[in-house]
């Protein structure tokens, strides 16, 4: 008898993931496809990926793929965080001694033919240890743990993703040996022109300009079948906004992941570089945002549960509650929502973007936007707090964890603020190392995400944090807290 690989043995996948699998092993062989990119999410959100052969990626729809656990060794800089090679890898688990191998599961469900690259395909994985063993570090793991709590309390979140980016001209890509990095050290960043000549928002006379190379990025995502909304000139030069439907949660991170991914990719091939990178040590740039939209929805009726019943509220008191736990862990939240050096330069007076937690009605100062209100079942929240450099899934579980201890709790967000940077409400961390001060004393996020993995996220972040300040040690804080650092500028600007 035939013995069950890994995936059956370890009951990974549920009948709809399967009966998927069967009809990627068909799409495989109708399209001729040559190479399945074969993926995962960092810790940092970034897409690592192995290229299989036909032959082999079967073989991983059955068994998985071994990987190495080098990805979860580096930072952002590529600086080794972790020393393998002793007892428990540096990190308190048995199982990561010795840098041995994971098994990346594919998720059928995420499968992509990829239009920009001739005869290649593309999944997502998850991670588990050779013993069928869910990996603790896996963020997409950890979306996934979140998601199991809400759906036992009846609910789904829907996700709508507001992501802003930059696009730039590549004119010198620094490849010259002079200029490359090395571990820990990124090399000089691309040299860039704009695209476009002067700030001037949603422009329609900037349209020609760029016109041919956003209409080819929406053709690709509508033929990947991401949930692509719209498209628009935003408020710096060569910046855009893309916005896509409300969609389930996990979805909702796997789509921003491709997101990122496709964009860089179809832009580099054309001559450009797509950064989001927060904030750009570009001339004439503003920050970029991403802007969470979530509801959540009623499993039972399929009604928006944000929905206030009561003509004399504009919410239910399940919404009130969730905003009042996204204000109360919101600066512990930021290692997830905002979890660069870079990200802290956007949270200014009157720029669009929140400065401190707080929530107001349609008011895009606020930290929390809603939106709608009594009888409309479009009503949801806005939280616009975020980078488009954050890991999805952090990103994501970190507002469910944070919001469904508010319902637990009850607890009040307040009144709505008209004036957001006035009100007294607490301000945000002004830097990632505040951010993860306050990570440190959560209780919840260590409860939730489990304690090993807030220790490795925030012993990974302080590296970061170490190499920015040994690069800005002569200059004072007041001036390196503000600028744009050509350090930020290596670090971030094509890693994201």
């Amino acid at each position: 008898m035939k013995r069950p690989g890994f995936i059956e043995r370890h009951h990974l996948w549920t009948e709809s993931q399967k009966q998927a699998s069967e009809k990627i092993k068909t799409v495989v062989k109708q399209q001729d496809l040559l190479l399945i990119r074969t993926a995962w999410s960092d810790q940092h959100g970034i897409v690592r990926s192995k290229s299989l052969l036909p032959q082999a990626f079967l073989s991983a729809l059955v068994n998985g793929m071994q990987i190495s656990t080098g990805t979860f060794l580096f930072d952002t800089g590529g600086a080794i965080v972790f020393n393998p090679f002793v007892k428990g890898g540096s990190l308190d688990m048995p199982l990561m001694t010795g840098a041995p191998n994971l098994v990346a599961v594919p998720d059928p469900h995420t499968f992509k033919i990829l239009p920009w690259a001739k005869r290649t395909g593309f999944i997502l994985c998850d991670e588990y240890f050779q013993n069928g063993q869910p990996m603790p570090l896996s963020s997409r793991g950890i979306l996934r743990q979140s998601l199991v709590e809400l759906h036992q309390r009846g609910l789904k979140h829907l996700v709508g993703l507001e992501v802003e980016w930059y696009l730039a001209k590549l004119e010198d890509p620094m490849l010259a040996l002079a200029n490359v990095g090395s571990s820990g050290k990124p090399g000089e960043p691309a040299l860039v022109s704009a695209v476009e000549h002067s700030f001037q928002y949603l422009l329609e006379s900037h349209n020609p300009e760029i016109h041919d190379l956003l209409r080819l990025l929406a053709e690709n995502f509508v033929e990947m079948e991401l949930p692509l909304r719209s498209v628009e000139n935003e408020g710096g030069i060569g910046q855009f906004e893309f916005t896509f439907d409300p969609i389930g949660a996990l979805q909702a991170a796997d789509t921003m992941m491709i997101l990122r991914m496709a964009t860089k990719q179809i832009c580099r091939q054309q001559g450009y570089i797509a950064s989001f990178m927060c904030r750009p040590g570009l001339q004439g740039g503003s920050s970029n945002g991403w802007h969470l939209h979530q509801s959540l929805v009623d499993l039972t009726t399929g009604e928006n549960a944000f929905i206030s019943a009561n003509s004399q509220t504009l919410i239910s008191d399940l919404c009130n509650h969730f905003i009042g736990g996204l204000l109360k862990h919101a600066n512990a939240a930021c290692v997830f929502t905002n979890p660069t050096i870079n990200s802290y330069k956007r949270f200014r007076p009157n720029s669009l973007a929140p400065d401190r937690a707080g929530w107001g009605l349609e008011n895009r100062g606020a930290m929390i936007r809603l939106q709608g209100g009594f009888d409309d079942p479009t009503t949801h929240i806005e939280n616009r707090v975020g980078e488009p450099a954050a890991n999805p899934y952090l990103h994501i579980a970190s507002q469910l964890i944070s919001g469904l201890d508010g319902v637990d709790r009850q607890l009040d967000p307040g009144s709505p603020t008209e004036e957001p940077y006035t009100t007294e409400s607490p301000a945000l961390p002004k830097s990632l190392p505040e951010a993860i001060s306050y990570l440190s004393q959560s209780e919840l996020f260590s409860q939730k995400m489990g304690q090993q993995f807030i220790s490795f996220i925030i012993k990974m972040k302080q590296s970061e944090i170490n190499r920015f300040l040994e690069s800005v040690a002569e200059r004072p804080p007041e001036v390196y807290l503000k600028q744009v650092t050509s350090w930020e500028q290596r670090e971030y600007f094509e890693l994201f």
